[in-house]
């Protein structure tokens, strides 16, 4: 990773992880995904943006795996999502031979808008859900 991509991944992920992401955990029907710390093995929350298709939910890291929720997905791939409030179980995939780019066109438009802003090593994350 370059010296400039390095410099904006230390700074959008220190304004997420102080600022965004405290505040949106709080919202009612932010999604959010819930993995299982690799480390600490207690749930982290983190809101994404994605959309539900069928039993799957579809979204796309900024960082690929220097994500620390992708990181956690590869140490565990059980996952829960909120999607509109409701809690979904499910096992994540890592898609790196899908298109992010052409996928974050079928998701919702302003987190696709930010995540081609500010991220450098786009990865497709695809949710089976149960049930």
């Amino acid at each position: 990773m370059s010296r400039q991509h390095e410099a904006k991944f230390r700074a959008v992920t220190a304004f997420q992880r102080r600022i965004a992401n405290p505040l949106l955990r709080r919202v009612p029907f932010q999604t959010l995904l819930e993995t299982t710390g690799r480390t600490s093995g207690l749930p982290r929350r983190t809101p994404i943006g994605g959309r539900r298709v069928g039993q799957a939910f579809w979204l796309v890291s900024e960082y690929g795996e220097k994500s620390q929720y992708v990181r956690n997905i590869k140490a565990n791939p059980q996952v829960r999502v909120r999607v509109n409030g409701r809690w979904h179980a499910g096992t994540a995939h890592l898609m790196p031979a899908d298109d992010p780019r052409a996928r974050l066109r079928t998701l919702p438009r302003f987190n696709s808008t930010a995540v081609k802003a500010f991220g450098t090593q786009l990865l497709t994350v695809r949710v089976d859900l149960e049930g």
